[in-house]
């Protein structure tokens, strides 16, 4: 892929998180409603320790006909492989040629931990899982054991007249292959635009890439940092992002907060994440200069950008509407 993107390529979605913490789903419609009129195009939901990832895009499937939905991601162990397929058959039937499904290994801690699911061969499960998927999804009836599930005479009763796209999550390079070899694209999450460039090149095919972004419109870099460091402590030492970042380039930056962590020294692990690892990972400042932060992503071969918003200082209302595509004033 080329590092920048061509002038003749036509503009990039402009996606947001859903659902957003504080909203009710059943008060979403407005939100979804208000999102369209503002220039965005994509409603993209995950699947962690809030709503699963499915009801909020059927939902968003009845009440908004022309917003493109993706899910970012649903784990490939969470779920049998029959009952994902009837899940992604669904939305598909729900919202046809707008539904994007997005397959991830997820990480031991959601898998093991919250799941009591074994979180074993993660490259060759979400491989299988896709396979699975294109066969089910397709119409056909599957009756093969893969190498980490096996699946006797299932098809689907309600067949899929336009199966959506399978995205996949990957880090490393053994993922971002596989997605190229095997999936209709990539989401990536948790780098910074410029490691767009590192990484995309692995996938080594011309596939959408699909990458959530964190997004604080505030100037107040001081408060913003103090989140971001608990964020990015969060997340960076779970295993498979903990190796990611060494991948990147960060082992010597992030060790001391990988080393405080495992001390169980919270406090000190948070004061080792240096500024600019923060500024990297996590978008803010004005509504002004988060788009054209995010334009970096776009720039270095992000297709979807997908901002999951974090307000600070400002209501949730202002910072969606402050960071849409086509800027509009809030309501009164």
């Amino acid at each position: 892929m080329d590092e920048t993107r061509r002038p003749t390529e036509p503009a990039p979605r402009w996606g947001i998180t859903i659902p957003f913490d504080g909203v009710p789903l059943r008060d979403h419609r407005a939100w979804y409603e208000a999102l369209q009129r503002r220039g965005y195009t994509d409603l993209w939901s995950a699947e962690t320790d809030g709503v699963d990832g499915f009801t909020p895009l059927a939902l968003a499937a009845a009440w908004t006909p022309a917003l493109n939905l993706g899910v970012a991601i649903i784990p490939a162990y969470t779920r049998g492989p029959a009952l994902l397929a009837q899940s992604v058959a669904a939305m598909a039937e729900a919202a046809p040629g707008r539904f994007t499904f997005g397959l991830g290994t997820s990480s031991d801690v959601i898998v093991s931990r919250w799941n009591g699911v074994t979180f074993s061969e993660p490259y060759k499960r979400v491989r299988d899982t896709l396979r699975f998927l294109r066969a089910a999804l397709a119409g056909e009836k599957v009756d093969e054991a893969y190498d980490t599930f096996t699946v006797r005479g299932f098809r689907l009763a309600r067949p899929v007249e336009q199966p959506p796209p399978l995205f996949l999550a990957a880090l490393r390079p053994g993922m971002l292959r596989l997605a190229g070899r095997e999936a209709d694209g990539v989401i990536i999450n948790w780098l910074s635009a410029e490691d767009v460039s590192r990484v995309t090149p692995e996938v080594g095919a011309d596939i959408p890439v699909a990458a959530r972004i964190f997004v604080c419109p505030s100037e107040d870099a001081d408060t913003v940092r103090a989140v971001g460091r608990r964020m990015i402590a969060a997340y960076l030492n779970v295993g498979v992002y903990a190796e990611f970042h060494r991948w990147l380039g960060r082992g010597e930056v992030l060790g001391p907060m990988w080393e405080a962590w495992q001390a169980g020294d919270r406090k000190r692990a948070l004061a080792a994440i240096p500024d600019e690892v923060v500024d990297a990972l996590v978008v803010h400042g004005s509504y002004q200069a988060c788009r054209e932060h995010v334009a970096r992503y776009v720039a270095h071969g992000v297709d979807i950008p997908v901002l999951a918003v974090i307000p600070l200082g400002v209501t949730l209302e202002d910072a969606v509407a402050g960071l849409a595509p086509t800027p509009a004033q809030p309501p009164a």
